[in-house]
């Protein structure tokens, strides 16, 4: 078993592919990694966008006077 192992860590051909293979693996892994970072970087945009959404409407009801505010209301409960 030992003279098995010391083969192959002396074997420059298997150290070539095995290099190979963890280095595509790390690639693979920090892409995915990048994936998942651009995912919630544009997730937190569109919740930004909609908050900003969401601000405009406040403040927009928030200057109607109470009985526009009740009657605007009324309207969006019928649709």
């Amino acid at each position: 078993m030992s003279a098995l192992l010391a083969w192959l860590l002396t074997n420059p051909t298997i150290l070539a592919i095995g290099a190979g293979v963890v280095g595509a693996l790390g690639w693979g892994f920090r892409q995915r990694l990048a994936g998942v970072r651009a995912e919630r970087s544009k997730q937190a945009d569109a919740e930004a966008a909609a908050r900003n959404i969401a601000d405009q409407v406040d403040n927009d009801i928030g200057a109607l006077p109470a009985g526009a505010v009740r009657k605007e209301l009324k309207s969006w409960a019928r649709d």
